[in-house]
């Protein structure tokens, strides 16, 4: 679920951090930089590890800010095809199950994905599994166990979503996409 992945970059201290030991400087802006986001085909970096090495600093003209080069390790989310993992339902409708962590909110499960005779019930507009005699309900907040079947990488442009005239001339503004998702099956081995 979680790897330690190597980056690099130049980060920038400012006169405010001088206070700081330098190597807790660095630490905090290289968490104020990453943490949080999404780095395209690693995953979702969650905190720094531990400071690999680091240059010497260059002060900036005019500005007082300090330019070090710094290569360190993170810890990132991504878990691998096939891992089994714990999460509740977010929300269901006739598309799927969305389904969250504590930190990680884009985890989809598609209607074909679920368990063989599911069906989605619109009056009470949840997701249900009828296995022999029984009914199962799969309801908002319940803990679930999944497995991770795809990952989907949507470039993040920074152009505002393109707007579109439907079919009566209304303005419809289209939606940004999570930059990183993930598919998974709710079915276990035997019925996947």
């Amino acid at each position: 679920m979680f790897i330690l992945s190597t980056l690099a970059d130049l980060i920038q201290i400012t006169p405010e951090d001088f206070q700081k030991r330098s190597a807790e400087a660095l630490e905090d802006n290289i968490n104020q930089k990453y943490a949080n986001k999404v780095i395209q085909q690693l995953g979702l970096c969650i905190c720094m590890w531990d400071l690999y090495k680091s240059s010497d600093a260059l002060i900036g003209h005019g500005t007082g800010i300090v330019h070090v080069n710094v290569e360190f390790r993170m810890v990132v989310f991504r878990p691998f095809k096939g891992e089994i993992l714990l999460g509740k339902i977010s929300s269901a409708s006739q598309h799927g199950i969305k389904i969250r962590l504590d930190f990680f909110d884009d985890i989809f499960v598609p209607p074909h994905l679920l368990f063989e005779g599911s069906y989605f019930d619109h009056t009470e507009q949840t997701w249900v599994w009828q296995s022999d005699s029984e009914l199962f309900y799969f309801d908002k907040n319940e803990t679930v166990r999944f497995r991770v079947e795809n990952e989907h990488w949507n470039d993040q442009s920074p152009a505002a979503p393109v707007a579109e005239r439907d079919v009566d001339g209304a303005l419809v503004v289209g939606e940004r996409r999570s930059p990183y998702g993930i598919e998974v099956v709710l079915r276990t081995p035997q019925h996947a």
